[in-house]
């Protein structure tokens, strides 16, 4: 097609749009349009399907409900180019720019394209591999079964968007809005969602290997059957309810809730020792007493919650929210609870009672004896009694903390932020 064909059938386009005598739609189905000058021009509701615009300038041009079915826009710029609702199945758009595009509730799920020549279909896979989606709206956009693997989409735009199935493989998703997304099956291996909100999205069985979560919003995300073991979930919020965890730690918990309410009278302790139970949300429960020996609850929120009495040593306890729990007389022996928060934590002594239930005024203090807490926050905590002896709380935040009659002996206390502190008495011995 030459230029002169082109701008004569754009013109007839422009004057069917504004319902003009001498106006028709653009017909460009098939048609070889590669590298073509286009942008800006005004395609809404143009026919393009199969059409090859690789490489061509499509910026800020505006294609909204157009047929783009199969089209070719491989490394076509189309930076700020509106596609609203426009159909984009089984479209090929490696390496093409979207920055700033609109593609709100655009269509972009596989497609059959009918060869001419052989009679033959073949459903094509959306091929949107290494394009640029920075900054692009994709709201209630389908992108259902597409290969997006190695995009960019810094800061876009997904909210609500239909993405199951779709290969996002090694994507730079940072900051990008993804929440109430349907992401379930998803391929995000090493995909960077790095300040990414997920809220409320479907991320059942997705792929999240070597993928980097870091401050990532993930309230409400559903996430059955997802190993987040190899992820970065550095300061990630996520909070995972006991049924997106196996039919084993649930009854588990239950038995032990039904052992706390009636005393052991019904119900087992919980035996949890060496699970694995990473981001789960327990805030308030009662776990006093459980053996929760070698377990993993890496983000983990216990805000609130009571463990008095409970086994919790050799468990691997990193970011977890204890803030306002009750642990008094638990046992923390060589956990590592680096970054942890524990502002307003109770972690002083329980009185043990006797067999006939009365206090014997012998008390059991909480023991963190070669804990790692590292940078932890232990802001207000009261730690009265505790065993810290060897205890790492390098740059830990104990302003307003209870460390009276504490065992502080061979602990780390290097960077720690001991503003308003209560410290334990130091011995006449001591201060020569």
């Amino acid at each position: 097609m030459t230029p002169h064909e082109l701008v004569a059938i754009l013109e007839k386009h422009e004057r069917w749009l504004n319902k003009r005598s001498g106006g028709g739609r653009a017909n460009l189905a098939m048609v070889d349009l590669q590298a073509m000058h286009l942008a800006g021009v005004n395609l809404q509701s143009a026919k393009l399907a199969g059409a090859n615009m690789t490489g061509a300038d499509l910026t800020r041009a505006n294609l909204s409900y157009a047929d783009l079915f199969a089209a070719h826009l491989v490394r076509a710029d189309m930076s700020g180019c509106n596609f609203y609702r426009a159909d984009m199945r089984g479209c090929h758009i490696r390496g093409a720019k979207l920055k700033g595009a609109i593609l709100r509730e655009a269509d972009l799920r596989g497609g059959a394209l009918i060869d001419r020549r052989s009679d033959a279909s073949s459903l094509q896979r959306s091929d949107l591999r290494g394009a640029e989606f920075d900054d692009a709206l994709l709201a209630r956009a389908n992108l259902s079964g597409a290969d997006m693997a190695e995009v960019s989409m810094v800061g876009s735009d997904c909210q609500g968007a239909l993405m199951t199935g779709v290969n996002l493989a090694g994507a730079n998703l940072k900051g990008a809005n993804l929440s109430k997304c349907d992401l379930k099956g998803v391929n995000l291996a090493g995909a960077n969602l790095s300040n990414a909100v997920l809220r409320d999205c479907n991320l059942s069985g997705a792929i999240l290997s070597g993928a980097t979560l870091r401050n990532a919003d993930l309230l409400g995300a559903r996430l059955e059957g997802v190993d987040l073991s190899t992820a970065d979930c550095t300061g990630a919020n996520i909070a995972r309810s006991a049924e997106n965890f196996s039919l084993k730690i649930q009854r588990n918990l239950e038995l032990h809730f039904s052992w706390i309410n009636t005393n052991g009278v019904t119900g087992t302790r919980a035996e949890l020792s060496s699970e694995d139970l990473s981001h789960i949300d327990l805030a308030g429960v009662n776990l006093s007493g459980a053996n929760l020996r070698g377990i993993t609850l890496i983000g983990a929120n216990l805000s609130d919650a009571l463990l008095v009495m409970s086994d919790i040593s050799g468990a691997d306890l990193r970011e977890i929210n204890f803030s306002n729990a009750t642990l008094d007389g638990s046992n923390f022996r060589g956990s590592d609870l680096s970054g942890a928060r524990l502002d307003g934590a109770e972690l002083g002594s329980v009185d043990i009672k006797g067999p006939n239930g009365r206090p014997t005024g012998r008390m059991w203090p909480a023991n963190l004896s070669e804990t790692k807490l590292v940078g932890a926050s232990l802001i207000r905590t009261n730690l009265r009694n505790a065993n810290l002896s060897g205890a790492d709380l390098s740059f830990a935040d104990l302003t307003d903390a209870i460390l009276i009659d504490a065992n502080l002996t061979g602990a780390k206390l290097e960077g720690a932020t001991l503003d308003g502190a209560a410290m334990p008495a130091v011995a006449p011995d001591e201060e020569d």
